[in-house]
């Protein structure tokens, strides 16, 4: 099997995945992935297409993710290991797809908008 290369993004945050043979060890920018995403929140969020798919300790993953917090890095995370688990094994779409792992989430910052404080938000107004 050769290395399998996806990326996934969410926000501003991109990840490029590397997927290969092994015990199930996961590195986060040569950081474990316990160290790099330290709540179990983020933690979940990255694991959850691996333990969906029952690949939680076949694969050994390099995941090479900037831009962003580490919320928005968790779910580019998992968004492109949803997309490797797919590449391998064309079943896995019909676990992950109901799920919403799939799903490239479109939400991004609103711009600034010149003459206005922030994108919506206006300058306080004084009458006198």
């Amino acid at each position: 099997m050769d290395v399998i290369h996806k990326i996934g993004r969410r926000k501003t945050a991109v990840a490029r995945v590397y997927l290969s043979k092994g015990k199930g060890n996961i590195t986060v920018n040569k950081r474990d992935v316990a160290s790099y995403f330290p709540t179990q929140t983020l933690l979940y969020k990255v694991n959850q297409p691996l333990v969906m798919t029952g690949n939680d300790k076949n694969f050994d993953i390099k995941v090479n993710v900037y831009g962003g917090g580490v919320t928005g890095q968790a779910e580019a995370v998992r968004l492109a290991l949803s997309r490797a688990m797919c590449e391998l094994d064309e079943e896995n779409r019909s676990i992950l797809k109901p799920e919403g792992l799939l799903t490239r989430d479109p939400r991004m910052v609103e711009r600034k908008k010149f003459g206005q404080k922030k994108a919506r938000k206006k300058f306080q107004f004084s009458k006198r």
